[in-house]
């Protein structure tokens, strides 16, 4: 048997990362990562040994160590993740920032192509009396969103299956998010890295990478309250594109906001209203 400290140390040189190192050590053993620091000395059992090394081999050979231990952190909650489902990254925080300043208490907000929920939720944590609405086109990615909701208590979310706006037919908001697909069909990231595992279907979208913000763009003019809001994160490279997209569709105030790395981000603009 090894010490805590060297299983570490192997796992990191092998996967050159030793947060991930750390965290699938701490899934192994079910503990937080602080106890890493208190036990260094301790020795693992074989039988820990052993699973810890499955892990790191998995991460190895390119799986996410999202999907390898089930859980991703996003906002203040910690979620489920499953293949169903994009990961959620924190540069999407951005659109939660975004959208909470365009909030108020009693704001309708719909979150479009929901997936593990984190946007709808990362908002309905923070605006319970708020109403939020998650939609997605996969009956699997609304089951991990609904997990989410329940673990964490979080009560005013009310998910609903479906493509884009399609199943709210009547129904208006004041404020409509989205983390769409925005890849370029060829792009050849999609066969790389993460990506290789996460869902196709919640990655690309057309040649261009803009068929479903332009879809979303086009169908949220008629859920849209006047002087609602339409917020979509898109790719670094995206900005421009997606602002003419919105102003060609009568939006007003269009904008784009960069991220921590100074890419553009999120796009939006308001609809109808003075």
């Amino acid at each position: 048997m090894a010490e805590v400290r060297a299983h570490i140390a192997e796992a990191t040189k092998s996967l050159g990362d030793r947060l991930e190192a750390e965290l699938l050590l701490v899934h192994v053993l079910d503990k937080p990562r602080s106890w890493l620091i208190a036990h260094a000395d301790d020795e693992l059992d074989e039988a820990a040994g052993s699973a810890y090394a499955a892990l790191v081999q998995r991460r190895h050979d390119g799986e996410p160590v999202a999907y390898i231990t089930g859980r991703r952190g996003f906002w203040t909650l910690e979620l489920d993740v499953t293949p169903a489902t994009l990961i959620p990254r924190p540069e999407t925080e951005l659109l939660v920032e975004l959208a909470l300043a365009r909030m108020t208490a009693m704001s309708r907000v719909v979150d479009l192509g929901t997936g593990s929920g984190a946007i709808a939720l990362a908002i309905a944590r923070e605006c319970p009396t708020a109403s939020i609405v998650a939609t997605d086109a996969s009956v699997d990615a609304l089951a991990v969103a609904e997990r989410n909701a329940v673990r964490h208590g979080i009560r005013n979310v009310r998910f609903t299956h479906g493509d884009w706006l399609a199943p709210l037919a009547g129904e208006h908001f004041d404020l409509i998010v989205s983390n769409p697909p925005y890849i370029e069909a060829d792009d050849p990231h999609l066969g790389q890295g993460d990506l290789r595992f996460e869902p196709a279907s919640a990655l690309a979208s057309g040649a261009d990478g803009l068929v479903d913000i332009r879809r979303i763009v086009a169908q949220a003019r008629d859920h849209l309250a006047p002087g609602g809001w339409l917020l979509m994160e898109h790719g670094w490279n995206q900005g421009a594109a997606v602002r003419e997209v919105l102003a060609a569709a009568g939006y007003r105030e269009v904008f784009t906001e960069q991220d921590l790395e100074q890419r553009d981000r999120i796009s939006g603009g308001v609809w109808g209203g003075e």
